[in-house]
């Protein structure tokens, strides 16, 4: 089912008395997962975006801009059903806000043939990254594997030799394997694939025990981490194997729904809420402030995404027409992340700096994700150099 929202809490229009006037507002086409087990993860995408919009009083980069939310379920078909009402019928040529590689693979394609700009807050799957990269396709978040190699570098980091990893069997979940092998050194002594529906791990946990590795990697994003978490530590698996883990599969709502279950676990992102710079000092504290909980990581990647849109639309005075000027703009990466240095590498994707983290309990018991150290500085993704831009 299509949720379509083009005003209020889920569409920001946005002009001021004057510039309404002057300059029609910039439409900006949002295609999320707002319904399911990985709905919070489009929701906070949406409102860290928002929130930006709503901080510079309902205008990017000076400009006046409509965004229009839908939800695409998971489904890659209706997200294709939604960029194509997008582009042909209301005639928008700026589309951004996909969570799941699955529904960015079929969807993305459609979207840089028609001549249309993509600028993606999360999913960003290989193949777009390399020899398929593409001059109008930017992404804010990472490029699917880089996480997860992160992860393997602080799997080296913690002296882990043998492990188990598990992913579920989409898209994300291959490029999270392939990511983590690339830049583990130890042996991988079971790789485990999932399903995307999954809510029963009983039989991974047994492969688990039995095969008594070092350490475990996992990526689940949304309701499959919090799944997996509860039953790993149910399982006794917690206290005896550790787990690393990268920032999907710990973001700040499933750490706050798993709760105990989470303390100990190794964790790799390139944001934290506890981030020593002015600009994610300012998101937080306003985020929590109007929306009454924490932001995750995909929150900080949503603002990030509106962030860079807007210093696009000011040096172009508003325009998106012109790809060429555009593309020109983006690429300058005028805005201050919230991740602390961001700029873009070749292939259009981020170059950045990854941090090592720890689930810990303070002295109330309350679970908190503490930033240790930066385990990669300033890093470009594997594929970049694959790319001809």
């Amino acid at each position: 089912m299509i949720i379509r929202n083009l005003l209020g809490a889920l569409a920001v229009t946005a002009m001021s008395a004057t510039s309404s006037i002057a300059q029609e507002p910039v439409r900006i086409g949002f295609i999320t997962t707002l319904s399911g087990g990985g709905g919070y993860l489009g929701q906070d995408i949406r409102d860290g975006f928002n929130l930006f919009v709503e901080m510079n009083n309902g205008t990017l980069g000076g400009t006046p801009v409509e965004v229009l939310v839908e939800d695409d379920a998971v489904n890659p078909g209706t997200g294709r059903q939604i960029a194509d009402r997008f582009m042909y019928d209301l005639d928008i040529n700026l589309l951004t806000g996909i969570v799941f590689s699955n529904v960015a693979s079929a969807v993305v394609p459609e979207v840089l043939e028609s001549g249309a700009i993509y600028v993606s807050p999360n999913a960003a799957p290989t193949a777009f990254a390399g020899e398929g990269c593409h001059p109008n396709y930017f992404v804010l978040s990472w490029q699917n594997e880089s996480h997860h190699e992160a992860a393997g570098v602080n799997a080296n980091l913690l002296g882990y030799e043998r492990m188990v990893i598990l992913a579920p069997n989409y898209v994300g979940g291959i490029d999270a394997l392939e990511g983590f092998k690339r830049r583990f050194e130890g042996e991988v002594i079971r790789e485990i694939y999932t399903q995307l529906d999954q809510t029963d791990f009983s039989a991974e946990m047994a492969q688990i025990r039995s095969l008594a590795p070092d350490a475990v990697f996992q990526f689940h994003p949304g309701g499959l981490g919090i799944a997996f978490l509860r039953q790993y530590d149910q399982a006794g698996l917690r206290e005896t194997i550790p787990m690393v883990v990268p920032g999907p599969s710990m973001d700040h709502a499933i750490l706050q729904s798993a709760g105990g279950a989470a303390i100990g676990l190794n964790v790799t992102s390139q944001w934290n809420d506890d981030l020593d710079n002015e600009a994610n000092h300012t998101f937080v504290s306003t985020f929590r402030e109007r929306y009454g909980r924490m932001p995750t990581l995909y929150a900080s990647q949503g603002y990030d995404t509106a962030q860079a849109i807007g210093a696009a639309l000011r040096l172009t005075d508003g325009r998106t027409d012109d790809v060429e000027a555009f593309r020109t703009a983006m690429l300058q990466a005028d805005f201050p992340s919230v991740r602390g240095p961001f700029s873009f590498g070749r292939n259009q994707h981020p170059v950045q700096n990854w941090y090592s983290m720890n689930v810990e309990a303070d002295e109330n018991g309350n679970t908190r994700l503490v930033t240790t150290g930066v385990i990669i500085n300033e890093e470009g993704d594997h594929y970049q150099d694959r790319c001809s831009l």
